[in-house]
Parts: structure tokens; C-alpha cells; sequence
């Protein structure tokens, strides 16, 4: 069923997050209630998002419906679906994030400046849906399940939302715009700052343990856009093998240390 046996318990957990939103759904019943369970949810619902774009690059499951039946889930997380971000990033970003004049999460203003992270964080967020259908113009396959699938969420949220609104905007539809916006941020440390051709240069990482625990090691950034394909357990192996080759300035240790190293860039 799984492809890789370090995916079991992080789906699961994504899992068990599904089920306490769909038991807050049916049984929660007062305004405030919701408010609470909408801002606790926030910061595990945006973690998340992390394992949505793992999965992106490298399925869990091997069978087709059974990923299709997770990425609705993840959907729900992080309104994120089906194929958005194997077009966006795996198909976009990816292959352009040295070219700041294509790529799909760029960080440079048209004259060369850089993005402030608010900047950042609403031209990313509120352009991933049209950038990544753009992308699938070269990927007709791809570009259909995306729309697909995408319209089948839409049609089961509007449902949802039917059948009841408040728990619907609180439970679901505003993790989903958070969780966005929230991935939108958090990915502007990635690279901005870094002007380079050089592969090995252009990515932060973040060496921290519990970041990379929280978020299947994705500060192992450079090692991941080396290889997009090599499975998120594998990447501090992977990085072990390149690290020799990006620079100290690439290497920091925490995910506000990015922030900072930044800013300081910036001033200057």
C-alpha cells in the first residue's frame, strides 16, 4: 500500500487531523467554539502543507486512488489540490527558480529588487492557481486531473458549506485560505536574496532538528532541488553528499535565521 514505510505515520496523523475536523464539524455547535478550533488548527493545518508538497513530488501510496483520495484530505488541510503544485513547483518552480523572470514563485520585483515578504506572500498565494494552470498548458494530462479534481472538491466543499455554513467557513474554508498563505510565507526564505546560476547557491537551508522533523526535512533545501524526486527521508543523506558544495552563507540554523540573514541583506 505505501511506497516507503517512513510515509505511515505521518499520513496517519494527517489522517487522525481529518477525522477531529469532521467530528468538529458534525458536533461543534457555538460561534466560539469554532473560533478557537479554527486558530488551534492553524499552525499543525500549515505543517502540513509541507507533507502535501512531499507527496507531490514522491505519491505515498501505490495505488492512484488511494493518492487521489489523500490529496483531498490535504486539499481540506491546506487548499492546495490535486496537482496544483506538480505543476506550479515540481513542473515551475523547480525547473526555474535560477531565471527569477520565469519562475512561478519568484522573489524579484521586475527591476531586480527584492520582494518584501508580505509582497511576497500575496502575489505567491493569490497567483499559485492561475500560474499552475498556466504550466499545464505544456501538460495537458496533468493540467486535466488538476482541473478535475480540483472542481470535485470545490463541488463537495460547496456541499459542505450548505449543509452547514459556519462550521464549513471555520473548519474548512479558512484553514484552506490560511494554510495558502501560510506555505506562501514560509517559502520566501527559501531563496530569496540569492541571485545566482549556480544550484548550489541559490537555496537556504536550515539545519535544525525539529524543524526538519516537523516538516519531513525540508531545510535541506539545496539537496532537495538537486534531486526533486529523492524522497524526503533520504534528503539529509543527500545533503551529507552535497553540503561541501554550498556555501556557508546557504547553511543556517534555524528558520529564522533565514529570516534575519535576509533582512540583513536587504539593509544593505
Amino acid at each position: 500500500m505505501f511506497k516507503h514505510s517512513a510515509d505511515i505515520k505521518p499520513v496517519l496523523i494527517i489522517l487522525l487531523f481529518s477525522l477531529a475536523d469532521f467530528a468538529a464539524y458534525f458536533y461543534i455547535e457555538t460561534l466560539w467554539l469554532f473560533v478557537i478550533y479554527w486558530l488551534l488548527m492553524m499552525i499543525p493545518k500549515g505543517i502540513i502543507s509541507a507533507w502535501n508538497h512531499h507527496h507531490q513530488h514522491s505519491h505515498v501510496f501505490k495505488q492512484n486512488w488511494l493518492n487521489r483520495l489523500l490529496e483531498f484530505f490535504y486539499a481540506l488541510h491546506t487548499g492546495v489540490t490535486t496537482n496544483l503544485w506538480v505543476l506550479h513547483h515540481n513542473l515551475g518552480h523547480h525547473r526555474n527558480f535560477l531565471d527569477q523572470s520565469k519562475d512561478e514563485s519568484r522573489w524579484q520585483r521586475e527591476d531586480g529588487s527584492a520582494m518584501g515578504i508580505f509582497e511576497y506572500t500575496l502575489i505567491v498565494a493569490l497567483t499559485a492557481y492561475p500560474r499552475g494552470y498556466q504550466v499545464g498548458k505544456r501538460y495537458p494530462k496533468l493540467q486535466k486531473q488538476f482541473v478535475v479534481y480540483g472542481l470535485m472538491t470545490l463541488l463537495i466543499m460547496a456541499g459542505l458549506t450548505l449543509y452547514n455554513p459556519l462550521a464549513a467557513l471555520f473548519i474548512f474554508i479558512l484553514p484552506m485560505i490560511c494554510s495558502l498563505l501560510y506555505t506562501s510565507w514560509a517559502t520566501y526564505g527559501h531563496h530569496t536574496g540569492l541571485s545566482t546560476e549556480d544550484q548550489f547557491s541559490g537555496s537556504h537551508n536550515i539545519t535544525d532538528k525539529w524543524f526538519n522533523t516537523l516538516t519531513g526535512n525540508l531545510g535541506f533545501h539545496t539537496a532537495h532541488h538537486f534531486k526533486q524526486g529523492v524522497h524526503w527521508s533520504k534528503l539529509p543523506e543527500l545533503h551529507e553528499s552535497i553540503k561541501h558544495k554550498i556555501p556557508d552563507e546557504c547553511l543556517r540554523k534555524s528558520f529564522f535565521d533565514v529570516f534575519a540573514r535576509i533582512k540583513e541583506r536587504r539593509s544593505h
